[in-house]
């Protein structure tokens, strides 16, 4: 045979399966393009001069990992629907006399011409949508772009790198799947049933386990930090868990549906759950993925869209003004009036300087120190050894951030008139509560809450931080710490901070805040040396500055967010069509005798309702529920990122599932009629 004969065999076969072959190289194309494009962010000179580029592109790295890993998994799944349809072709080939080295011959032409509309087809694609793709990042970033176009030359190569590999091993396979079946064999291929798994109750069994226990891990972590830590294990755990239990569970499903004769019985029942006995394997396989696919897009996409949305308000939230300074004095002697006054009128003097004046200002002195609170008798412990200041993030909720603030400093930051007796204070916790009316610290004072104070701005390090926070207004700061304030952490270091926090608003723009803020901080310092104001070390923070890396951090996020969540939607779209294709081909036969003997076309679509609605929307109930005890263990990781605005996230997971809910049943409707006219003998290629 010469070469030119595989060439237009290859061909002929990929046009009479157009309907197999065309969805698949639209796959191919698309994750190609898709994988471009990502990587295209990587490199690109563009992107990297935007502000916050550098960090976008760290955050694209994860996303290059995980499409590339992805894209072998989703090819591979894909092209197994396509050998399964090709096998009776290529055993009437083998029949007619062509040997195993010819069809191999053939299945290489078939590969080349696949991969290379994929891959030239891919990256045109990935070129042509990069720079709208790169409008879009920059829109979302609030960033500023050029016209021109960029094709990195080491995205092409890479890509290359990645796709060739994934191409060459998927012909070995269909090569290898070939190489070890016999002309019969192929031929029957499609005819053949499955087997029911053996200790399919077992599987069940250890499946449901396994999802309960993902499930605990989820809603008893209570440490953000420990929360990323298991986050992985936990869905490994549920991944493995919902094929054990979808694959058996669809085995159990068939026989427990045959055992009631009632249901069983019926024609429009009889067919579809006969046809589902016959694939159940598989059957439960594909639900599966779909319901993995799914859940890894609500996921996904809720969070990283909560993380951009509501990254003004987690903004404001640690920089409540533009300007924020923290003093950190060497002792209590720096909290004189006196000390901050001159303080005071030295960043007023050099914010003049610029054009700007102190405007909206919040001040006080405060006491910080860290503990592990016992909810059950209200006891705190400071033991020194377990912990310091700045590790709170990594240990268990037990741990708070204590701020003991003045009284005198309460009252004049929020206007108020309030009193209290010496070893009273008022309390004010963020992220957890404490109902108890008494709080006594190991080697400190203890305290009766006198009431709750209905707010208060907590310091910036601790809305930062993955603890809780406490601020405890009390009368006397240096009294209340009694013997706390000379005791030193496993560092050497003190336990307990003289801080004071003062933040203001300036009257300059957003762009003067970001030109002149590291000016006014620098003429600042030489105006007036921490030597001279009893100032350990200090800290300046300005919003406008720290806007441009939260944008940077959620908006990368959110972009890849919607990158990944586009190639897996379309993956499960994928699935989908080619499970309802491949099992329309072979329950056509099925239905032709039934038709034969009487069964009417409106009993055709009964029975085919019945049976994609027996198993069809599993997998979006099974994604509810994963999405459902996965929210407390996700809500502690946004935690890390500064998102305590649970509402939002709620809302916008709850948004997310619906509209996913809508596009996964018109994907039903529109795959559901494919197989009906499959089955009842429409459109016949």
């Amino acid at each position: 045979m010469t070469k030119g004969l595989y060439l237009r065999l290859a061909l002929d076969g990929i046009r009479k399966n157009k309907r197999f072959y065309l969805p698949y190289i639209l796959a191919s194309v698309g994750v190609t393009a898709m994988f471009y494009i990502v990587d295209y962010f990587q490199f690109s000179k563009t992107v990297a001069q935007m502000p916050g580029g550098d960090t976008v592109q760290a955050t694209i790295e994860i996303g290059i990992f995980v499409l590339a890993l992805f894209s072998a998994i989703f090819l591979f799944y894909t092209n197994s629907f396509l050998i399964r349809r090709r096998k009776r072709e290529f055993g009437l080939y083998n029949i007619l006399g062509m040997s195993k080295r010819n069809l191999f011959s053939l299945i290489v032409w078939e590969t080349v011409i696949i991969a290379s509309i994929s891959l030239v087809g891919g990256m045109l694609l990935g070129i042509l949508f990069s720079k709208l793709a790169e409008l879009i990042l920059a829109n979302i970033l609030k960033a500023q772009t050029t016209f021109g176009m960029e094709i990195p030359p080491n995205s092409i190569l890479f890509t290359l790198k990645i796709f060739l590999p994934i191409f060459l091993l998927i012909m070995l396979n269909s090569l290898r799947q070939v190489r070890f079946s016999t002309a019969v064999a192929l031929l029957k291929s499609e005819s053949v049933g499955e087997k029911p798994p053996k200790a399919n109750y077992f599987f069940g069994i250890l499946g449901i386990v396994l999802l309960a226990a993902a499930y605990y891990i989820a809603v008893s972590i209570r440490d953000p930090v420990v929360a990323m830590v298991v986050f992985f294990l936990a869905v490994a755990m549920v991944i493995t868990g919902t094929y054990l239990t979808m694959i058996s569970g669809s085995v159990m499903l068939c026989r427990i549906l045959q055992k009631n004769k009632r249901y069983y019985y019926k024609p429009n029942h009889f067919v579809s759950v006969s046809s589902m006995v016959y694939r159940m394997k598989r059957n439960g396989a594909g639900l599966a993925s779909i319901c993995i696919l799914a859940t890894m897009v609500l996921v996904m996409i809720s969070s990283t869209a909560s993380l951009y949305f509501g990254s003004e308000n987690s903004l404001l939230q640690r920089y409540p003004r533009e300007f924020n300074m923290n003093f950190y004095m060497n002792d209590f002697d720096g909290f004189s009036d006196e000390n901050i006054e001159k303080i005071k009128g030295a960043v007023a003097e050099t914010l003049g300087e610029y054009g700007g004046d102190v405007r909206n200002v919040i001040d006080f002195r405060t006491a910080t120190t860290a503990g592990f609170l016992d909810m059950s008798d209200g006891t705190v412990e400071t033991n020194v050894g377990y912990f310091n200041l700045y590790d709170t993030g990594s240990l268990d909720n037990g741990i708070f951030i204590f701020y003991f603030v003045s009284l005198d400093d309460y009252n004049k930051t929020y206007n108020t008139n309030e009193t209290l007796n010496p070893g009273e204070a008022m309390a004010y916790v963020f992220r957890n509560r404490y109902d108890r009316d008494e709080i006594s610290f190991n080697r400190g004072e203890t305290f009766k809450i006198k009431k709750q104070v209905p707010e208060f701005q907590v310091p910036g390090e601790g809305v930062a931080s993955s603890a809780a926070s406490m601020v405890l207004i009390v009368p006397d700061i240096e009294a209340a710490i009694g013997a706390l304030a000379g005791e030193a952490n496993f560092n050497g270091d003190r336990i307990v901070e003289p801080t004071w926090y003062y933040g203001f608003d300036t009257g300059l723009s957003e762009d003067e805040q970001t030109k002149y803020s590291s000016k006014i901080w620098e003429a600042f310092k030489e105006k007036l040396p921490s030597e001279n104001c009893g100032v350990d070390h200090r800290l300046f923070e300005g919003r406008a500055l720290e806007r441009r890396s939260f944008y940077s951090l959620y908006g990368g996020l959110f972009f890849l967010g919607i990158l990944l969540s586009i190639v897996f939607i379309f993956a499960a779209v994928l699935i989908i069509y080619y499970k309802q294709i491949s099992e329309g081909y072979e329950d056509r036969s099925r239905f032709e005798i039934m038709q034969n003997v009487g069964m009417t076309s409106k009993e055709i679509r009964k029975s085919i309702n019945s049976q994609l609605l027996t198993v069809f929307f599993l997998p979006i109930v099974f994604a509810a529920l994963h999405l459902c005890f996965a929210f407390p263990i996700i809500k502690k990781i946004l935690l890390l990122f500064g998102l305590s605005n649970y509402v939002l996230f709620f809302a916008v997971t709850v948004g997310c599932f619906a509209v996913f809910a809508g596009f996964y049943t018109l994907v039903y409707k529109i795959t559901s009629n494919s197989y009906y006219n499959i089955v009842s003998g429409i459109k016949e290629d």
